[in-house]
């Protein structure tokens, strides 16, 4: 059979340019085709490497460390680690010692042996003292030689620490009532008064201050379900259902209220405010709704943590909660802050600490831009811990004279490494996360008051993971506000340390009755000023 390499070329010229064109055809359609397969590849590659990041990922959230760190660090410190524990097992070599160790015995009397478990206890003086003297009976206190009287020559003193569990007390208040007889008598208004009690913070209730306070600390501090608070009261002696617990929560709530609104009011007077947000569940038909928990940090001068609740993750959220807020907000990357800023004419600080998470995140696929990045982003946290003890004015000039051309120097870096990677690799969108944000991420070396990271709030939103965590969800939207009205109150104790328990006791019993003029004095850190004023009272 005749193939076309053994066919007589044409002789017409017109053919010849036909056979010609053919072939060009074809050679094209190959050309086309071995590049359709190496774009293929290429794509099969990519999902290769996205696939090993989510893997990587998940392996990370459930089993590996939180810390954003590479793993070439993390390998090199678990080298150095095991090479120490074994450095400290082997036995030591006399003639490795200096001449005059060497030659000095060791003396096993000398040898300090650390004792594990036993600790130095923080803030031991500052527990109460109950002092129980033990004696000898009359008969023990006889010599067993001559069996005279033993005199009193000293005391030995040990010390044991000792928990008293809270207990309940039923407190019984009796008001005496006075009438004048004489008015009875003479047929007149008998003027019965009777005696002043303490208001209660709920009206007609029965729970005191105290137990007000516990359940919340328990719940929002110390992130207890309220379905363990009813075990543990009923261990006590006292059951009381989980759904009374939830309605004195939100009466609680609908009492601090208006010191809530207060803190919001001064939380959107500050120059800088961080915010986050997470999922927190809602209990709905046959399933829970995702609705959303955000958090707004104040600035120093406006030292308050305010949570707001919402049903969605909208802009609408932080479009009402920050509507006349024209300042400067630090937030991460997420897009529906865009139309919140551009409406309120607000600044918009990012967030490097997110900007690094991507590069470490995407490090098993390219780990040379990932190791690279990071070393540029690790001096710009060094030259931050320069700057931490310093005003704002100083630390700006820092800022702009060491940290702006470590920023230029990335910027052209990650120009180059845009024009190199593939779009859809893993690390093109690091790149391209830090390129969008980088007018953002900039905005720290123009303001010394701005945070070079989001940190700041992410912290404070482990506390609505923690109780999401335990209680799964809330039952409405108004559980929901009260979450946020609670927790704001929680989280503002713990930034100026101080007991919310012991806060929450004294604000349940005088918010009943404290004048909208002097709420101020109820804020968790004028509070706490006012009782650092008192002679002998502690704030732990």
């Amino acid at each position: 059979m005749s193939t076309d390499a053994t066919q007589p070329l044409p002789s017409d010229p017109d053919q010849f340019r036909q056979l010609l064109d053919e072939r060009d055809k074809r050679i094209a359609a190959l050309q086309h085709q071995a590049a359709q397969l190496e774009l293929d590849k290429q794509q099969l590659q990519l999902d290769k490497l996205r696939l090993e990041q989510q893997l990587l990922l998940l392996r990370k959230r459930y089993y590996g460390p939180r810390a954003d760190a590479l793993s070439s660090n993390s390998d090199i410190a678990q080298m150095l680690l095991e090479f120490a524990v074994e450095l400290e097992a082997r036995p030591i070599d006399p003639a490795d010692l200096p001449p005059e160790q060497a030659a000095a015995p060791i003396d096993p009397a000398t040898i300090r042996r650390v004792r594990k478990g036993r600790r130095n206890l923080a803030d031991f003086d500052k527990l109460e003292v109950i002092r129980k003297v033990h004696d000898l009976n009359e008969s023990q206190r006889c010599c067993p030689c001559c069996n005279n009287p033993r005199v009193k020559i000293g005391e030995e003193t040990t010390w044991q620490i000792e928990y008293i569990p809270a207990s309940f007390v039923r407190i019984e208040n009796v008001q005496i009532k006075y009438a004048c007889k004489h008015c009875e008598q003479q047929a007149l208004n008998p003027q019965i008064t009777l005696a002043d009690k303490p208001r209660p913070p709920i009206d007609k209730g029965m729970a005191g201050p105290g137990l007000l306070a516990y359940v919340v600390t328990s719940k929002y501090a110390d992130y207890l379900p309220l379905y363990r608070l009813e075990n543990i009261f009923a261990r006590n002696g006292f059951e009381i259902d989980r759904a009374t617990q939830s309605i004195w929560c939100a009466d609680v709530a609908r009492i601090v209220s208006p010191l809530y609104n207060l803190m919001v009011q001064r939380v959107l007077a500050s120059h800088v405010v961080a915010t986050d947000d997470t999922v927190m569940p809602m209990l709905a038909v046959g399933k829970t709704k995702p609705a959303r928990m955000w958090v707004y940090v104040g600035d120093q001068d406006h030292p308050y943590n305010v949570f707001d609740f919402t049903l969605s993750r909208s802009r609408d959220g932080p479009g009402q909660f920050l509507a006349g807020y024209n300042q400067v907000l630090l937030a991460d990357g997420y897009g529906g802050y865009d139309g919140v800023v551009v409406a309120g004419a607000i600044i918009r600080a990012g967030c490097w600490a997110h900007a690094r998470r991507k590069f470490v995140d995407a490090e098993k696929t390219e780990p040379r831009i990932a190791t690279e990045a990071v070393a540029f982003i690790r001096q710009l946290y060094a030259i931050e811990d320069k700057a931490k003890d310093m005003d704002a004015m100083q630390r700006l000039a820092l800022r702009r004279e060491q940290s702006q051309p470590i920023l230029q120097s990335l910027h052209d870096k990650l120009l180059a490494w845009k024009q190199r990677l593939l779009p859809r690799h893993p690390m093109s969108e690091a790149v391209g996360y830090a390129l969008n944000q980088w007018q953002e991420l900039n905005v720290f070396v123009n303001d010394g008051s701005v945070l070079i990271d989001n940190n700041i709030s992410e912290r404070q939103m482990k506390r609505i993971v923690l109780n999401r965590k335990n209680s799964l969800f809330v039952g409405n939207e108004n559980a929901g506000r009260t979450a946020a009205i609670l927790s704001s109150i929680t989280s503002s104790c713990q930034r100026h340390e101080i007991d919310p328990q012991r806060y929450l006791t004294q604000l349940l019993t005088n918010m009943p009755g404290t004048p909208t003029s002097r709420l101020a004095q109820w804020l968790p850190d004028a509070w706490k000023k006012n009782q650092a004023a008192l002679p002998g009272v502690g704030l732990a």
